[in-house]
């Protein structure tokens, strides 16, 4: 197996185009699992750890670009008021270990369903930028899972960066596991309130062949809220927006859990969810 480790992006692209097959790694918290594992045995690694552009992070006119190799810890400690979704969401990853060295550029390289970040990207509409020797481009975040485990990168090119927008509202994120921790979610749930558009964000992870929005459930809560004047949360909105939440989800059983009670937990991490953020939110009105 080669080894690339290029120190610039300018190189990390030369070596990409060159090597169209490679597979980057940065953490290596998904890849050297398969490779332990002999699930994959690439012809190429192309390390990414000594590229420094992707590991910075920055403020933005629209938000926060952050660079695809920041690691789960800086974006806890750095980022929690600017990102409080992801940094929810990163606190659940793996041990302090993992947390170190995984990142969400890693996160939606592997595309898992059962990846912790991507509930938060779809409910905040983050943007994925990706670069080649070609040119860089954005692509929406709905349009990056094409399937398990696939995603909407050409062979040449590398994940630069994810563009996520300015928060406006509260976000929230929770997963069910078999444990509190060191653990792949059973199902995972994230959400954002965007009151300036008087709208809501709903991702669902680690139930479907990609991770989900849950398009109808947000529809129904944004028309349900009483945006300019918060009113408590009745419990027949947050129950149906449980049940449009489960309806979304495409579920199947195995090892960590069943179709049934996949959907059945998926209705609770709603409910509750948007229950918390709403309070949130009217405690800020």
């Amino acid at each position: 197996m080669e080894f690339l480790r290029p120190t610039s992006l300018a190189e990390a692209l030369d070596a990409k185009a060159a090597h169209p097959d490679a597979v980057p790694i940065a953490g290596g918290t998904d890849v050297m699992v398969e490779l332990n594992f002999d699930h994959r045995r690439p012809a190429a690694l192309l390390d990414l750890t000594r590229v420094g552009e992707l590991a910075e992070w920055a403020a933005t006119p629209d938000g926060t670009r952050l660079g695809a190799g920041v690691p789960y810890a800086r974006i806890i400690g750095e980022l929690g008021d600017r990102l409080p979704g992801l940094a929810m969401a990163s606190r659940t990853v793996g041990s302090p270990q993992i947390r170190n060295q995984g990142t969400v550029g890693g996160n939606l390289g592997a595309a898992s369903p059962a990846g912790d970040t991507h509930p938060v990207l779809l409910a905040t509409d983050a943007t994925v930028e990706v670069a080649s020797v070609r040119g860089s481009r954005l692509i929406p975040i709905g349009e990056f899972y094409r399937g398990v485990k696939r995603n909407a990168l050409a062979a040449d090119e590398l994940i630069t960066a994810v563009h996520l927008p300015a928060g406006g509202g509260p976000q929230q994120f929770s997963k069910v596991g078999t444990r509190n921790a060191m653990v792949i979610a059973v199902c995972s749930f994230g959400l954002a309130l965007h009151p300036e558009e008087r709208r809501v964000g709903a991702g669902i992870g680690s139930a479907g062949p990609t991770p989900i929005r849950a398009v109808d459930a947000a529809r129904f809560a944004a028309g349900e809220l009483s945006w300019d004047s918060p009113k408590p949360l009745t419990d027949s909105v947050a129950r149906r927006f449980g049940e449009l939440v489960a309806e979304a989800a495409s579920p199947i059983d195995d090892v960590r859990g069943t179709a049934a009670y996949r959907r059945h937990a998926l209705s609770v991490l709603a409910r509750r969810t948007l229950t918390w953020a709403w309070k949130d939110y009217a405690r800020c009105a």
